[in-house]
Order: C-alpha cells, then structure tokens, then sequence
C-alpha cells in the first residue's frame, strides 16, 4: 500500500494550529506522512542582480524552515504528542494557494492537503481565502480544519453527504478513509421536499456489512431547508461527526460560482468539525 503524505500548510497564525492538531491526531491513529509547508514572497528590490535575489531568497528559505521546525515542535509539546519523523518545507511563491498546488503536482504523491480555515465574509468565501481556493480547485483532497476545532479529538465518525449521483465511486474513497481509522460511516442525502428519494433499503442491503465498516443511511425528507448549506449544517450539529465527507465539482463556470458557490466551499467556512472535500469525477 502506497504511502500517504498529507501536506500541511501554515502562515504561523493561531488559526492555522488547527490543522496541525488534527493532523497529528490523525497520525496517531494511522500511518501517515506529514509535511508541514509555508509560502512566502519576497519583492525584488531594483538595485538586485538575479544572484543576489537568488541569494536572498536562499537564506529567506533556511529562516523559515527553522521557523517551521520550532512552530511545529511547539504544536506537538503542547499537544502532549511526541514528535515522529515529519518534513517541513519553505517555498518562494507569489501566491499560497498556487504554490501549494504546484508543488502537489511536482511531486506527484501528495494524498491531502490539510488546512486550517478561519471563516470570511461571502465575497471573499469565493475569491480570497486560500482554504476555499484550494478546494475548488486543487486536484488533491483538501481537509479544511475550522479554527473552532480542538486539541486530541480522534477520529471515529464520518458523515459523507451525497447527491446520489457517483455514489458507488465516491463510496469507494470513503471507506478507504475510513477502514484503517475504523472510523464509521454515515451517509447523508438532503432531499428537497417533493422529489423522489433513493431506494433506502436497496441501498443499506447492498452496502451494509460488505465492507468492513460500520455503516448506516440517513435520507433527509421531511423539513423544507433555507438552503441545502443550513440543512448540511443542522445535521452535523445534530449527528456530530469526527469529520464530513463531500465531493465537489470544480467544472462549473465562474458565473455559477459567484452566484451559486460551492456547498463544500461554503460548509468549510461555516461547520465546527473538519471537512474532507474530494473532486467529482
């Protein structure tokens, strides 16, 4: 079984803790290989040759993984975790999220990215923030940890809400996370008042004990939702996951993101437990 690497970036704010926590609680749990990153930028100075811009941003990159290095020492001291082999790696880019993604790419075996999230106003949900950028566009799931999530919390539920659209595909991903965490599974469908609900006892006959997992389905009926985001969100308040699960599709137009942003964009700003979002097929 291939190694997972789960990328952890970081610009040392409190909020960015979070996403430490977890994924050292996770590491616990499971073999994992963690990488903690941070981006920086420096501005080229006019008076600079290409030597001493290079030079620069040289000893800008040893300052900031040794920075990384204490940061992420402290976050283990105070978890009361002893610290097992982990990277920690600075990179020059202009942009955070780009980079994240590029390096993804380069090296070609990242299994997450994990990050912390602090919340935003509805404009800059969709435009500024790194977390939401990432999950709308980055081809590695993308695990966004809210600020309000705590210290040594393991991980034994998930709630993977579903439009019953791939669901033996998505499926598929969902207990390959969840097997080795024996964490399990709840599988979530809102369904607007009027439409048909999936078969609910086809379904729970041919997914329920083949698998290893603890499962159950919950197809939602019944209460006439604001929006599917406010519905996802009373039912995590009430079925109180380790994590949600959801697939998002990255191919819509920009026009449909600004007037229809993403559920999984949305609930990574609003849910008080991780949220684990994977690209639609």
């Amino acid at each position: 079984m291939p190694t997972i690497k789960v990328l952890v970036p970081t610009d040392f704010s409190g909020n960015s803790k979070t996403a430490f926590r977890f994924a050292i609680q996770w590491s616990i749990q499971q073999k994992i290989e963690l990488q903690f990153l941070h981006v920086f930028h420096i501005n080229r100075i006019p008076q600079w040759t290409d030597y001493d811009y290079k030079k620069y941003i040289s000893s800008e990159k040893i300052f900031y993984e040794n920075k990384l290095k204490q940061f992420a020492s402290g976050i283990y001291q105070s978890s009361g975790i002893k610290a097992k082999k982990h990277a920690c790696i600075a990179l020059h880019g202009a942009s955070a999220d780009i980079s994240i993604m590029d390096y993804c790419l380069q090296e070609g075996d990242i299994s997450f990215i994990c990050i912390g999230t602090r919340g935003a106003g509805k404009i800059k949900k969709i435009f500024g923030t790194h977390s939401g950028n990432l999950i709308t566009k980055s081809q590695v799931p993308v695990i966004a940890v809210p600020k309000s999530y705590g210290r040594r919390k393991p991980i034994k539920s998930l709630l993977y809400v579903t439009d019953f659209s791939l669901p033996e595909n998505e499926l598929k991903k969902v207990f390959e996370f969840a097997r080795p965490l024996k964490a399990s599974v709840t599988m979530l469908h809102l369904a607007w008042p009027g439409s048909v609900p999936p078969d609910r006892e086809a379904i729970e006959k041919k997914l329920m004990g083949k698998h290893g997992i603890d499962f159950k389905l919950k197809i939602v009926t019944d209460d006439l939702f604001d929006s599917l985001t406010e519905g996802l969100k009373a039912q995590v308040e009430m079925l109180k996951p380790s994590m949600t699960i959801m697939f998002t599709d990255q191919s819509r137009t920009l026009f449909q993101k600004i007037f229809s942003p993403s559920r999984a964009e949305q609930l990574s700003f609003e849910t008080k437990v991780p949220l684990l979002v994977y690209k639609k097929e």
